[in-house]
């Protein structure tokens, strides 16, 4: 088995800002919800997938959507990528559902302005009426570590700066 990359948190300030975004009423349970970051793991030893837990309670009515500042980077060697998907229990239950479909994690993207910091934005698309509830701490999406190629004429040297949709500014 290749061992090729390695989860940590990023730091405490980026993790607070990412929060302070989105949740402005968190700042008192930010530091806890800090220290109660768990780094992405395999279920088992023949599972493929990292789950990636929740730092917060989510609780999503159909249709809603939530973004997931996961307080996660992921450090992998150049070739690697790290594909992010929903739990496969939860997309069957409920039809939870990345908004980008898959979530791809380059790996110069750890030495992005933002740390690498790994963020997951997911749907309840379910079309049963089904309410997705998710207790912090508890897994909600997985990554999968893929080798990748390259074409023969590939001569890219550009150097990332910046994190979601950075690759596609000049």
């Amino acid at each position: 088995m290749n061992r090729i990359a390695k989860f940590e948190k990023v730091s405490f300030d980026q993790f607070r800002d990412s929060l302070a975004e989105d949740y402005p009423d968190a700042p008192d349970k930010i530091k806890d919800m800090y220290d109660n970051l768990v780094l992405p793991r395999r279920a088992t030893a023949g599972s493929a997938g990292y789950d990636f837990c929740t730092p917060f309670d989510i609780h999503l009515e159909v249709g809603e959507t939530v973004k997931v500042p996961t307080g996660i980077r992921a450090k992998m060697d150049e070739d690697w990528v790290l594909m992010i998907f929903p739990r496969s229990g939860l997309g069957f239950k409920f039809r939870l559902q990345l908004n980008n479909t898959v979530g791809i994690i380059d790996s110069d993207y750890y030495y992005s302005d933002n740390e690498g910091h790994i963020f997951i934005k997911i749907t309840n698309d379910s079309n049963e009426g089904k309410v997705v509830d998710i207790k912090a701490g508890a897994g909600f999406a997985q990554g999968l570590f893929v080798p990748y190629g390259i074409t023969e004429d590939d001569d890219v040297c550009e150097v990332r700066n910046g994190g979601f949709g950075s690759t596609d500014k000049s």
